[in-house]
């Protein structure tokens, strides 16, 4: 059997419960310092009882310590990551390679791989399978046919691919546009979203050729159509974005991807689920109806048409019609959809700037906004970013997860034994001394009803037997403390013990050389080495020089601060294989700082670099 993984983000303790509640077969959480995002770091105590909550139904809880880490942050890092290992969480995603250093010379869970770390070949795959990682997150640009090829390469390595969620534009661990304009390092967990800035477009010669556009700005990925291309290519784990998301977003999001991965396991006799339990939904998941730019499969199956949105940032939300007829307060609206007080919705207006407004309130398909845009005119595209309705019956429905439970009730000499097994095959047996008589009236419909009263706990009775040796008198007291006892005696399970999804091998010692390796085996910037235990790694790894991260000392000259797999030539109809000239293209904020964008077109890249 292949194991699925559902890989969902946890801002916070709330928003971990939320998605194993919803169907998650693992989430991914902050440390306490060095996350990828700074502002959803938590505490070792919420850690510690979300692992508790994920272990219940065989989930895990994955740690993010995925930033480059500083000289004199090595020893509380250390600390964390020994704290880490004894609340048993099952992995600990990092980006820098002093970790990996420093992970033996201590008792530490698996590592795993950040996308931090640009993984997009089967070579750096192969080395970092070889320095011992048991899982690579993949770049997000990676093509079905690139994942197949590293699967194929390098089998015995898991593969977790990014399925859903906000797009770097940039290839992760390889943007320094935000340290470089606003001193906020990427690789440190504080970026600061240059790439959602409205940039003018202008070539060589100064001709403006597009105004205030958000050129950089990508759509949402949403990959829900593709998951069972993306098993075939060899994926294991599927992971949707959104540590900065709250609770709602992360319950529609998981709630979707989780029931169309039970779909596709319905459907094959060799997959199966990483985790346990079944949910029983309250609402029907609608990824059109939460947060999101517009949607994109992205780079899925080569480059794609309208990986961008151009025209804002924003969320956007779903299509809802077109506006019709406007009067001085209000307007109508023609289309299918239906509308409620307090929806949130928006247009492109006629100059192309997104305008929102609140539907105040709502006659049939005639909307009141609060106060009436400006820029709204008859014929326009409307969308709707807040869907009021979906958003209390969201924030209402409550999720319930349950393990299936077998029980078996039997007698020793002194009473009764009751023994559950749940569907994970930890198995509880409580007893209860009790002098038994026979029952004047049948027994066995007040055992079921006692027995199977398991509503305040995570389980539900699936198969009850009763061995019994005569029809016996046990009193609902006796059987309902004997239920309570033997559910409670089911043993958490420990890291580890449900395993890896795949077999991969252990680390293996030398032998394995860098693909990172600059010209001449140095190593650049690009390596992100920010402490001495990173450099030395990557000297014992035979390099000839290593140079300091880029939040070190910045280098001289012009510097390379993205690579992209986003083409703005090509997405304008400018490519030289579209037809288009060869002029030089530079990105201009509205401050006049200027970036030159170099196309590679061998290997289909776009290059922005700081002039």
């Amino acid at each position: 059997m292949k194991r699925l993984e559902l890989l969902s983000p946890a801002k916070n303790l709330e928003c971990g419960k939320v998605a194993i509640d919803n169907g998650a077969d693992a989430v991914y959480i902050g440390a306490p310092k060095h996350g990828a995002r700074a502002a959803a770091c938590n505490s070792m105590h919420d850690i510690q009882e979300l692992t508790q909550y994920a272990h219940q139904f065989g989930a895990k809880v994955y740690v993010t310590l995925n930033t480059i880490i500083y000289d004199n942050e090595i020893d509380e890092t250390i600390d964390m990551m020994s704290e880490l290992n004894s609340i048993g969480v099952d992995a600990i995603l990092v980006q820098d390679m002093a970790l990996v250093e420093l992970s033996k010379e201590i008792d530490c869970p698996p590592l795993h791989a950040s996308t931090q770390m640009d993984i997009r070949t089967p070579e750096k795959v192969e080395w970092l399978r070889n320095l011992g990682f048991k899982r690579v997150v993949l770049a997000r640009e990676l093509s079905l046919a690139e994942i197949s090829a590293i699967h194929k390469a390098v089998p015995d390595i898991e593969l977790e691919v990014f399925v859903h969620g906000a797009l770097c534009v940039s290839y992760s661990g390889q943007c320094y546009a935000s340290q470089y304009c606003f001193n906020r390092s990427a690789n440190r967990g504080e970026c600061a979203q240059f790439c959602r800035l409205g940039f003018n477009l202008v070539d060589d010669e100064n001709n403006l050729l597009q105004s205030n556009k958000y050129l950089l700005s990508l759509k949402d990925m949403n990959r829900l159509e593709h998951l069972e291309e993306l098993i075939r290519a060899g994926a294991v784990s599927f992971k949707i974005e959104g540590r900065l998301k709250d609770a709602d977003y992360v319950k529609n999001v998981t709630a979707a991807y989780s029931q169309q991965l039970d779909r596709i396991i319905e459907a094959h006799n060799d997959l199966c689920r990483a985790s346990f339990g079944k949910c029983s939904y309250a609402f029907t998941p609608d990824l059109n109806k939460t947060f999101n730019r517009g949607y994109t499969e992205y780079f899925l199956n080569g480059r794609a048409e309208k990986v961008a949105d151009f025209n804002t940032p924003k969320s956007k939300g779903e299509y809802v019609g077109t506006v019709k007829e406007i009067r001085r307060n209000s307007f109508n609206v023609s289309g299918v959809a239906s509308f409620s007080n307090g929806d949130g919705l928006c247009f492109v207006n006629e100059i192309g700037v997104l305008e929102g407004f609140r539907a105040n309130r709502v006659e049939g398909n005639r909307i009141f906004p609060l106060k009436m845009p400006s820029g709204i005119y008859e014929g326009v595209k409307l969308y709707r970013n807040n869907d009021a309705e979906f958003q209390r019956i969201l924030s209402s429905a409550e999720t319930k997860r349950k393990l299936g439970v077998k029980m078996c009730l039997g007698e020793n000499n002194e009473g009764f034994v009751l023994t559950i097994t749940d569907e994970m095959g930890r198995t509880g047996t409580a007893t209860v001394e009790c002098k038994k008589e026979k029952a004047k009236l049948p027994q066995l419909p007040n055992i079921k009803i006692q027995l199977q009263k398991l509503g305040n706990t995570i389980y539900e009775c699936t198969d009850l037997q009763v061995n019994l040796s005569d029809d016996w008198f046990i009193p609902s007291s006796f059987l309902a403390d004997l239920r309570r006892k033997a559910c409670g005696l089911l043993q958490l399970p420990q890291r580890g013990e449900y395993g890896y999804l795949s077999s991969p091998l252990g680390g293996t010692e030398g032998g394995c050389s860098s693909p990172l390796g600059g010209t001449e085996g140095g190593y650049s910037y690009l390596s992100n080495v920010s402490n001495d235990v990173a450099r030395n790694f990557y000297l014992k790894q035979g390099a000839k020089s290593v140079e300091p991260a880029f939040e070190i000392v910045q280098p001289q000259g012009e510097k390379l601060i993205m690579q992209c797999k986003h083409c703005i030539r090509w997405s304008l109809g400018m490519c030289r294989k579209q037809g288009g000239n060869a002029s030089k293209l530079f990105l201009e904020l509205p401050d006049h700082r200027r970036f030159r964008l170099e196309f590679d077109c061998k290997n289909c890249q776009m290059n922005v670099y700081a002039e």
